[in-house]
């Protein structure tokens, strides 16, 4: 391939016609369907993929087929299929729903409102995951620009993954002739170590979501005359909290939830936090940043991508302080977010979960854990010797830097599914979700030299399958 050829090339397709199309992409609203139960109705996950679609069908990619697919009651799925010159399939996946707004952005950034500043990108959606079929395309478009070959490429960009991916397997069903049996899967929704070199990842944790409630009275009663007698609701929940994490470390108390970290995750994690440093901590929005931590970068790796945890991220019943008067709460929710190792079975934690915190309720009290939803991680096959260096040398040719593998405290349910569909295919995960980048919060934005740099690599990657499967 010739290198700046294609930088020119990419620079320019990005410049010119991705940007300005996530700009107008990044104005719909339109949000997962666990947050926007209505969507069918609101119609902006119609307007989302629309706009995807033309600006796919207007890409010079030969024999190229766009099509949306739709299956009754579920999010339309983007599937385009490019013949290439060898039968071996490559997928490359993305997805086009988006998180909900979210409070605390800055003045002048608002999720619906694209602003690029600093070369960055702002707005919801952008880096997570808008650009993923933007870039997908663009790389096979510059293979072709240059008469390289590629294999048989199918994407697949659904519209159900901030949700936790509920309606894609039924779309996987149904396309499973056209998807056929993949040698190389490209997920292009996954974070990155900095924005100086290409990162694969390696690992995804599970996910288990669901609600704490804790009733105690029908409705709530004056506090004077009640405290003493009637168990505080908020202490209630406190103390079953107290059942499953360590509330001094944040330690996950439940010997079922830890599993054994594998040699090879330890050692790339240790690479990972020799270059990375204190800026593992120091990425986020501290309130007071701390200038070292209680644990080391290393610990702290392996603790975001192999060690479970628990967020509350939710709750229902405490009143705003404004209108809280000397009321004891009837009853309280809270939104539970466990964060799993990538290889605990996701039911059997829910199960054990769900018995812990439900079993010996207090006197009087009625507890519940509605388990909302269940997601299994993901652990990466060993890496081909092709794939590991052509990912050396893209990084090299693109961002010259060495790339580095580092796993994800996130979790895609895609990859899941495909381990078990595709055992015997590689898989290159990577993405724009940089320090500070913030999806899901406030003030997300993409990196956009970052995206033009990762658009190379995953060409380079594409034309070394073909020569590797041709060899």
């Amino acid at each position: 391939m010739q290198i700046r050829n294609a930088q020119q090339s990419i620079n320019q397709i990005w410049d010119d016609s991705i940007i300005p199309k996530l700009c107008d992409y990044i104005k719909i609203p339109n949000k997962s369907p666990t947050f926007d139960p209505h969507w069918e109705n609101h119609g902006h996950m119609d307007e989302a993929i629309g706009l995807l679609k033309d600006w796919c069908e207007k890409q010079p990619i030969k024999d190229m087929q766009v099509e949306i697919i739709k299956l009754d009651g579920r999010t339309p799925l983007l599937f385009i299929d490019i013949p290439g010159q060898a039968n071996d399939k490559i997928l490359l996946y993305g997805h086009y729903d988006k998180q909900p707004e979210f409070d605390g952005w800055e003045k002048g950034l608002d999720p619906w409102k694209p602003v690029i500043k600093e070369n960055r990108l702002y707005g919801r959606g952008g880096a997570d995951d808008g650009y993923a079929v933007f870039a997908s395309l663009t790389s096979i478009r510059i293979l072709q620009e240059q008469d390289l070959p590629h294999s048989h490429c199918v994407i697949l960009i659904e519209g159900c993954e901030e949700s936790g991916s509920f309606d894609l397997p039924y779309y996987i069903d149904a396309l499973k002739d056209k998807i056929g049996t993949p040698s190389l899967v490209i997920c292009l929704d996954a974070e990155s170590g900095n924005y100086d070199q290409l990162w694969c990842t390696t690992s995804l944790r599970g996910n288990l979501v669901g609600t704490l409630d804790v009733k105690v009275l029908t409705e709530g009663v004056h506090s004077g005359t009640a405290s003493g007698i009637v168990p505080s609701s908020f202490r209630i929940i406190r103390s079953l909290l107290s059942r499953i994490e360590d509330h001094d470390t944040g330690d996950i108390l439940i010997d079922e939830l830890h599993k054994d970290i594998p040699l090879q995750r330890q050692q790339q994690a240790k690479i990972a936090a020799e270059v990375l440093a204190d800026s593992v901590y120091k990425k986020y929005p501290w309130v007071n940043c701390p200038e070292k931590s209680d644990q080391s970068p290393y610990e702290l790796l392996l603790n975001n991508t192999w060690r479970p945890a628990l967020s509350v991220t939710g709750a229902d019943g405490l009143p705003q302080n404004k209108v809280a008067g000397n009321v004891t709460l009837p009853e309280l929710k809270l939104k539970l977010s466990f964060r799993l190792p990538p290889t605990t079975e996701p039911k059997s934690a829910a199960k054990k979960i769900k018995n812990i915190l439900e079993k010996n309720p207090p006197e009087n009290c009625q507890i519940h854990f509605n388990i909302e939803s269940a997601m299994g991680g993901w652990n990466a096959p060993e890496t081909a010797p092709w794939l590991e260096k052509s990912m050396q040398i893209a990084s090299e040719n693109y961002f010259n830097k060495p790339s580095l593998y580092m796993g994800t405290g996130g979790s895609i349910p895609f990859m899941g599914m495909l381990g078990e569909k595709f055992p015997k295919a590689q898989f290159l995960v990577t993405g724009l979700l940089g320090p500070n980048s913030n999806a899901h919060g406030p003030n997300e934005f993409l990196d956009i030299d970052t995206g033009k740099k990762l658009t190379g690599c995953v060409a380079q990657v594409i034309l070394d399958h073909f020569i590797n499967i041709t060899a």
